[in-house]
Formats: structure tokens, sequence, C-alpha cells
């Protein structure tokens, strides 16, 4: 073993976002594109000499070789200890939680989410810090800093550890522990919610479908579903996680998990069906004939998650991103307590989160989660609503059919053109911009527009300003449509375009949803010029 100092120059574009780094793999992959970026955050962060970190990812392509990489930098770089999965595997959420169980200095997750997976597909590597929590901007920024100015890098040349048994080993001075990726999280989720009643609800005939996309939830959700709360075997599918998720995108929506959408909608339905992402952090929840969308899911959450023994003595509070849907705020506003609007970006609940304002979040992309870890969390959500069906006795239909008729109905749907260029999307967003203190007294498609801006957070708690975060338009009668673009992908731009009418007539709310958002999806068209803009006649994916 020899501690080596490899002389290197800084790579462009290794800009970490909200949710660390992503590229399409053979860029990781590349001559000190990945070494880099690690040295990068160790410089950026102070430094982890004596320090303890937590490693997982979520198992897609160059996941075991990055993972050797890190751990050798992290031994070179006078890390005390590195607590990784077996087989380098961790749950995003999974490994928010160790990261607090352990009260560690931080921990590295090696995931591009919902992206797919594969040699031509993509990687992602992202620093949380010691809440558990994605890094916060300044974090970020001095990472970005450091990436501009590396000039070497420490590294440490042995051979591969052996990361599939549990136990501890050593690398130099460095302590490696490696720990059964479930067990605690599966610990966790049974100080939350009522796995008495649950298993009763399977015994009773129950039946659940559970759509893991080969992705990191499966051994989670085999764990805690079948071997735990006593779902069938085979409950889950699509249970073993795959390098390339089975050649599969790994994001639960409609589009993604047409197999489990089909099996919802057909004639031998089970009761409840639900799928989870590449890093295990968001959800999809469906009932037998009908599809939930995340922001309803996040308001019934909100409102019957004292039916869980965690949530029992209320909420201290709620938050949503501010493209999430308004169904929520309803909820709060009833409960009497705060609600929070936020940028896109769980970075932003943290801080939410660590000062006791708010117990649940939730985004439109279906990310929802609550103080339990630092991260949005897919089966924590799935884990909630079997909690409050069990509870209630209700099927997920009578569920929705009571909120909204309690609530009234927030109708709501996301438009994504995908890959589109990005300096077309740009100018189309400069121009929107230019033109929003104009727009309010005008109409579009029939629909009055109130008001229009380009959302800025001012955080509550550290008092820090975030701009530039969506543009905002809103008509008469509560309805708006907000533009954003993204920066999930890996190529070109994606713009995001979510249409959102509320409607509480009670003969209205049983309407199917693009009839009702065709009104909105007509005003977005012509407000923005969406189709000469981008070249596009429709949107790549509606969720």
């Amino acid at each position: 073993m020899e501690n080596i100092t490899v002389a290197t120059q800084p790579i462009e574009g290794q800009k970490p976002g909200t949710s660390g780094l992503r590229k399409k793999t053979r860029v990781f992959m590349g001559p000190h594109y990945l070494e880099n970026f690690v040295q990068a955050i160790w410089n950026g962060i102070g430094g982890v000499v004596g320090k303890t970190l937590i490693l997982g990812g979520d198992g897609r392509y160059f996941n075991d070789r990055a993972a050797q990489v890190i751990l050798r930098m992290a031994a070179a770089s006078g890390a005390a200890k590195v607590i990784v999965g077996q087989g380098a595997l961790l749950s995003t959420p999974a490994a928010s939680n160790l990261i607090r169980q352990h009260k560690t200095d931080g921990g590295i997750i090696m995931s591009a989410s919902h992206n797919p997976g594969g040699p031509d597909e993509d990687f992602g590597v992202k620093f949380n810090t010691s809440n558990g929590g994605p890094a916060p901007e300044e974090v970020t920024n001095a990472i970005f800093a450091a990436t501009e100015s590396i000039r070497e890098y420490q590294i440490v040349e042995t051979q591969d550890i052996d990361l599939s048994v549990v136990g501890n080993q050593t690398l130099g001075d460095m302590t490696i522990a490696v720990v059964d990726p479930v067990t605690d999280y599966a610990a966790l989720m049974e100080t939350l919610f009522d796995f008495h009643a649950i298993r009763a609800l399977f015994s009773g005939g129950f039946r659940l479908r559970f759509d893991a996309m080969h992705a990191i939830t499966g051994p989670y959700a085999t764990e805690i579903l079948e071997r735990r709360l006593g779902a069938a075997g085979g409950s889950v599918v699509n249970a073993t996680p795959l390098p390339d998720f089975g050649g599969g995108h790994p994001d639960p929506n409609p589009i993604w998990a047409k197999d489990l959408m089909d099996h919802m909608m057909g004639p031998d339905a089970p009761d409840f069906g639900a799928a989870s992402d590449g890093d295990g952090d968001r959800n999809m929840v469906v009932g037998r004939g009908i599809y939930v969308g995340p922001s309803d899911s996040l308001a019934v959450l909100a409102a019957n998650a004292h039916l869980a023994p965690g949530y029992a003595e209320g909420l201290m509070g709620a938050a949503r991103s501010m493209p999430t849907s308004g169904a929520v705020d309803r909820v709060a506003e009833a409960l009497g307590i705060a609600c929070y609007e936020t940028p896109t970006g769980w970075k932003f609940f943290g801080n939410l989160l660590d000062a006791g304002r708010a117990t649940i979040c939730g985004e439109e992309s279906a990310g929802t989660g609550s103080d339990h870890v630092r991260e949005k969390d897919g089966l924590w959500a799935v884990l909630l609503w079997l909690n409050i069906l069990a509870v209630s006795g209700k099927s997920v239909a009578e569920i929705m059919a009571d909120h909204w008729a309690t609530y009234g109905r927030n109708y709501y749907s996301r438009h994504d053109y995908e890959g589109v260029d990005a300096g077309d999307a740009a100018k189309m967003m400069a121009v929107l911009t230019s033109r929003l203190s104009g727009l309010p007294g005008q109409s579009f498609a029939g629909l009055a527009v109130t008001t229009a801006d380009d959302f800025a957070y001012n955080d509550p708690v550290d008092r820090s300003r975030s701009e530039h975060q969506g543009l905002r338009i809103e008509f008469e009668g509560g309805s708006r449509v907000v533009f954003r673009l993204s920066g999930t992908g890996t190529v070109g731009a994606t713009l995001r375009v979510y249409l959102e009418r509320y409607e509480d007539d009670p003969t209205l709310l049983d309407q199917e949803t693009m009839v009702a958002l065709a009104p909105i999806i007509a005003a977005a068209e012509e407000i923005a010029g969406i189709t000469a803009a981008t070249g596009r006649d429709a949107p790549d994916v509606m969720t």
C-alpha cells in the first residue's frame, strides 16, 4: 500500500447542483474526473482528517468502482472511518439515516436518482452534510470553487477492499465498517408506523404490488413489506437492483412505471400499488383504478399523518416546493399549522426540519418525507399510506374522494420537454421574464392573469435569499402555470411546465385531469410560445 499524490488540473463543468454532480457515466470514468471531484469535496469541506463519513449508492453502473476510489482517497486524506453499505449499496434515505444515527461528519452518495443507468447513461456523486441532508449552497459553492483551482489529489494504491462481508477492516489508519444497508432503516420505520395494524391488513387479504424498478429499494421493500409486514411473496416485483435498472428508466411515474399502471387499472388489480426510483427517495402511489398524483399524496399524508404512531401528536408544520400544487396549503390551514413554500431542491427543507418548523415536506416530482431523515423517502411514503389504509379501513379511492370533498381538488400536471436546446430554452425563459410585469390584467385563453413573478425565497431560519427559482403566473380563481428549467438531466435542457387548477364545486371533482386543465394548457402556450421556442408540439413526459 502506498499513499501517492497525483498531479491534475481543473476539469470544466464540475459544478454540483441541488443533488450533486450528474454526468454521463463515461464522463465520470474519464481520467481524473471522479478523483478531481472527490478531492474538491474534501477541499471544499475543510478536509477529512479525523472525520467519519458514510458511503453508499444505488448500485448503478460504476457504483462499485467509484466506491473503491472514494475509499482510497478518504484513507489518503486522513479520514478516521468510513461506514459503507454492504456491496457499496445504500438508498439515499438510508444513507441520511446512518449519517444522523452515527453522528458522522457527512457522507458521499453515489447516484443520479431517477436517471437511467449504464455505461452510456448517467452517474452522480453528491455530498450530504452532518444533518443527513444535501449540502447547502455555501458548501456546494465551496466545492465548485475547489474544482476550479485543483492541482493535485491524494490516493492510496492498494488492492480492492472486500465490501461483500459485513464487519470492520482497515485501510492504512482508516477503519472501514461494512454494514447491512437495510437493517437500521427498517428498524427506524418500525418506530414510526403501526406495523401491527399493517400486518393485520395484509393477513385480512389486502393485496399489494410494489415495483422496485430494479433499483435500490428492492431489498428494503422485500424485507419490510414481505418479511416484516406479511405481504404475499412476490408482492415486490423487479426487486433485484441491476447496474442498468434492467434497461428501464427508474423514475416512478405513469410513463416509466407503465407496467404497474396497467396492472392497477386492470380487472384483477390489487388494493394498492406503489413504485420507487433509482436511489429510493421518490415514490408513486396508485390505488385500484386510481392514480394519486404526488401533490395530492402530500396533502393526504399531511391530513392523515396522525393515524401513525410517529406523528400521533400532530405536525409542527408542512412545506412544499413552489411548483408543487397548493393542496397541502389547504390542509395546513385546516390543521392550524404553518405551510412553507420553498424553491425546488430538498436542501431547502433541511433548515425548516432542523429548526422544528416543519414535520412533513414534499415536492411534485414524487418526493415526500418527514423529519425522520433529511432526504425525501419513497418507502416511508408507501408505509404511511399503508398505515392510513389499515387504520381508516378505507380504499385509496375512498380516501381521495373524501379528501377532495373536504378540501376541494387541485387538478395538476407537469409537462416535461426533455433534451431541449439549452440556448433556445434559455432565450424563451429570458423573453418571458422580461414580460412578467406586463402580464397582470391581460387574459389568455379566457383566463385573466392576476399576478406574475420570478419566485424568490427568503429562508426564515438562516435569512438567506434564493432568487430566480421559477416563473409563476397566476389566474383568477386560483389556477396557475409555472415555468422552470431543470438541472437534473445530463444532456441539453429540460423545460418543465407546471399546470394547476383549483376546483371546489362538488359536481366538478371527478373530471379527467387533462380535460380540467385544458384552459390552463392553452394559456401557457399562448403566453410562452412553447412550441415555437422548443420545436416540440407536445411534451415528452406528462405526469
